[in-house]
């Protein structure tokens, strides 16, 4: 396949409307946003909340200085997706890291609704760009959203608590629409097993043919392999 671009962070070039600089400073003078960072031609694909929870802020790439990019990190390279097993610039192999809101907000402050809103279609935009085959979205935010959007099964998520649900979710396959998500249980939450139980979940796909194609060869006049997702 063709690559889509060498450029490991920020690849498509987002703009997203952030105003308030990573820094903390108010003027966004600054860097203001924690960019999508990877290799853009991935099959995998791990969807964080915001740098607030899930890091960046210092460092600019998702998973970075923090304690889910500290528990996460360590699993995605047992199984080969990265080459370090904890990196500030982790290297990224067929996988990209996003953030559902990729702005900056003050310390303490979380995205609204309206905030993840009207950062949507940039995340949405770059998702597809990416193309990945699996979604791994990470937190039950995150979760809940790509289940919803991506797959139409957000009902996985309701009865019971939420953290009782993402305990039983974290590391299933779930089958999506062009997609197959693999929920992550929140980092900071893992419980004794996790860890490893989301290792062994990927390292199952990646031994498998997970891979959502269909040859469309057959209508070629020269009958060549033709796949598209």
């Amino acid at each position: 396949m063709k690559n889509v671009t060498d450029r490991t962070s920020n690849p498509f070039g987002m703009t997203p409307p952030c105003d308030h600089g990573c820094d903390g400073s108010g003027d966004g003078s600054g860097p203001r946003a924690v960019f999508g960072y990877g290799d853009a031609n991935a099959d995998f694909h791990v969807v964080g909340d915001h740098p607030g929870v899930h890091g960046g802020r210092e460092t600019g790439i998702p998973f970075t200085g923090s304690l889910a990019g500290e528990r996460l990190q360590p699993v995605l390279n047992e199984v080969g997706l990265l080459g370090d097993a904890y990196s500030d610039e982790p290297a990224a192999a067929d996988c990209f890291f996003s953030y559902r809101h990729m702005c900056c907000l003050p310390e303490g402050r979380a995205p609204t609704d309206r905030d993840y809103d009207e950062l949507e279609p940039f995340f949405d935009a770059e998702l597809r760009a990416i193309a990945a085959h699996v979604l791994l979205p990470v937190g039950e935010r995150a979760t809940r959203y790509v289940l919803g959007t991506y797959a139409a099964r957000e009902a996985l998520l309701d009865g019971g608590e939420r953290e009782d649900r993402m305990a039983d979710l974290h590391a299933d396959h779930v089958p999506g629409r062009g997609f197959l998500v693999v929920p992550v249980r929140e980092p900071s939450e893992w419980d004794d097993g996790d860890g490893e139980r989301l290792a062994a979940s990927l390292a199952d796909l990646l031994s498998s043919d997970y891979r959502q194609t269909a040859d469309l060869g057959r209508f070629l006049a020269e009958h060549d392999t033709y796949e598209v997702r």
